[in-house]
């Protein structure tokens, strides 16, 4: 009788998966890095987090911002100028992926999460 290990396809998918997930996150962060002053209107981008969808067609990027006054508003703007971060992060890809993913752009409030905790506990 025959075994069939049902986990080995699923492990190879999620570490090319992450390959891909770092890969696409030291570029982005170059990207917000290089284009602070003249696209993202000086502000401090740190790209902290990226999720690709399996079939690598999508990609959650998640931000942290600074300073920023109002989170929601920018992350409507860098999810508004999308096609000009696709096509500067197709340029840096472009040998190692086919396809550009396509990018949605959330807030990561995590560090504000860590920081209301230091601060119930203080």
């Amino acid at each position: 009788m025959k075994t069939y290990n049902i986990n080995k396809g699923i492990a190879m998918s999620s570490t090319r998966q992450s390959k891909i997930e770092r890969l696409l996150q030291k570029d982005l962060g170059d990207i917000f890095q290089k284009g602070t002053n003249t696209l993202f209107k000086g502000k401090m981008i740190t790209v902290t987090t990226v999720r690709i969808s399996p079939d690598l067609s999508s990609a959650r990027v998640y931000l942290s911002l600074f300073p920023v006054k109002d989170k929601k508003e920018f992350i409507e703007y860098i999810n508004s100028v999308e096609g000009q971060i696709r096509f500067d992060l197709g340029k840096r890809i472009r040998h190692q992926l086919r396809k550009v993913p396509g990018l949605k752009f959330f807030v990561d409030d995590s560090l504000d999460y860590i920081e209301n905790i230091d601060n119930l506990l203080k």
